[in-house]
């Protein structure tokens, strides 16, 4: 029988939580965040979204069907700081299954603790927001740090030019920090897919594309001046544009707009939204902490969250230019705003009408 390491969870105003260790035995500092997601660690765990997180999961069994390879990845690596869990399986059961999650955390050198009062932890964070949080080994100490004051859209973007599938018509992807599932979505509707680096002036490219989508991705979206100010070249040249989660804050400031940090943010796969003018509303997977605050001039609401009411999604009145803060690729939760890549397509002029009753 191994024998495990303790280590500690300290928050910012010195609450403590201890737990068992079965991942890398590091001491790392970061944002505490909770997600409340039933399925689908290894989407979140692989999200670029969660860089510079300490990710607190809910869902009380974590790790019963180990890790898969990594064409069912979200990105390459875990972009986790640490891991927190109720209860860890270590004796998981797939079919697709490669390696364990604990072998995996070593592998990448990352903290997985299982603490039992996960309740507990969830609540306070709930109840007070998010934390500055460490995780400790043997009395190693770090100092917290506030990875929202960094520019982690540079760290999680490619370095280089990618190019995906071989489509008649092309489509830029700006890499903020995107989810592979993006581009897999858009090469399923026959797409050829170019993913460039965060601060790439799109309006520079030498070879013709027909559109650009804004992905997801981590941290505060001031901290991404450069991609801010080329989107402001993408619009004026009236190029159809998409923006998705990070994308929609984005966008929003490029025009004039603003974002707020939000509380606790939305992290989970059962986000209810409601299209602003209907009595439509759908289940969406999200993982965001800031949040469109004022929309810009020449947009209007296209989308609000049923429990708060904060924004999800903004879109032009007359252009194709919109964005939505929730992720329609999902990957994983809900498929029920996948529509939103075929409406975005069709506004575009890049395919013919799939979808009924959404005219804006």
């Amino acid at each position: 029988m191994v024998n495990r390491k303790y280590a500690k969870l300290i928050l910012k105003d010195g609450v403590e939580f201890t737990g068992k260790s079965f991942g890398a035995e590091k001491s790392v500092a970061g944002e505490v965040v909770f997600a409340t997601g039933m399925v689908g660690y290894l989407e979140a765990l692989t999200d670029p979204s969660f860089k510079g997180q300490i990710l607190v999961l809910t869902y009380p069994i974590i790790g019963n069907y180990g890790v898969p390879k990594k064409e069912f990845w979200e990105s390459q690596k875990i972009q986790v700081s640490g891991l927190i869990v109720c209860n860890y399986i270590n004796t998981p059961s797939h079919y697709a299954m490669e390696m364990t999650l604990s072998e995996w955390f070593k592998k990448e050198g990352i903290p997985l603790l299982e603490i039992k009062d996960t309740r507990a932890l969830t609540q306070k964070l709930r109840d007070e927001g998010v934390s500055l949080g460490k995780i400790i080994f043997n009395d190693k100490d770090v100092h917290f740090e506030d990875p929202n004051l960094r520019n982690l859209v540079s760290e999680v973007s490619t370095k280089k030019i990618l190019e995906y599938s071989i489509g008649k018509k092309t489509i830029v992807v700006i890499d903020c920090g995107v989810k592979y599932n993006i581009v897999r979505r858009l090469i399923a509707r026959g797409f050829k897919v170019v993913v460039v680096p965060w601060d790439t002036d799109v309006t520079k490219l030498d070879f013709l594309f027909s559109a650009v989508v804004i992905s997801n991705g981590p941290g505060d979206p001031t901290k991404v001046e450069n991609t801010i100010n080329n989107v402001k070249k993408i619009v004026t040249q009236k190029i159809p544009t998409l923006g998705i989660c990070l994308g929609n804050q984005i966008l929003t400031l490029a025009l004039g707009g603003t974002t707020h940090k939000m509380k606790f943010g939305h992290r989970s796969q059962n986000q209810p939204v409601v299209e602003k003018g209907t009595n439509k509303c759908y289940l969406t997977t999200q993982n965001h902490g800031f949040a469109v605050k004022k929309i810009p001039k020449g947009f209007k609401e296209w989308f609000y969250n049923a429990n708060d009411n904060t924004n999800e999604g903004i879109i032009h009145e007359s252009l194709p230019f919109m964005s939505v803060q929730f992720h329609p690729e999902s990957s994983p939760g809900p498929l029920d705003t996948d529509w939103i890549f075929d409406f975005f397509l069709e506004r575009a002029g890049l395919i013919k009408s799939k979808i009924k009753n959404h005219e804006k």
